[in-house]
């Protein structure tokens, strides 16, 4: 069965439907307070490295060559993608993040790597 991952920007209200809020920022969310952010678990260092954050800079240009060097980063992080995995087959899974883009961002390349190991 296919676990069911989602994305959603950080800023919006929780819903019961987010299931379990994994935060996947290197960075805290500007403007919030850890004590009103509901997440389950802050994952910073599944997170794109600073050189490759910086370099993407969300540029939508860029971002099937930056979903290589990310998933090629993800590869290195077996332990953090076997947790994500473990977390979503038992739970709703939500993938948190600040960027203002909702379609190029981390938490987007994040959860079609997840789905994609999946599938194996």
């Amino acid at each position: 069965m296919r676990p069911t991952i989602r994305t959603k920007r950080v800023y919006l209200p929780p819903e019961p439907e987010d299931g379990y809020r994994v935060l996947v920022d290197r960075l805290w969310p500007r403007g919030l307070r850890k004590v009103h952010l509901q997440v389950d678990l802050w994952l910073r260092d599944i997170a794109p490295s600073n050189e490759l954050r910086k370099w993407f800079n969300h540029d939508p240009a860029k971002w099937e060559e930056f979903k290589r060097r990310y998933w090629r980063e993800l590869a290195e992080r077996h332990e953090r993608i076997e947790q994500l995995l473990t977390i979503a087959a038992t739970h709703r899974l939500t993938l948190l993040y600040s960027a203002r883009d909702p379609d190029h961002n981390q938490a987007v390349a994040l959860k079609e790597y997840l789905l994609r190991r999946s599938d194996r």
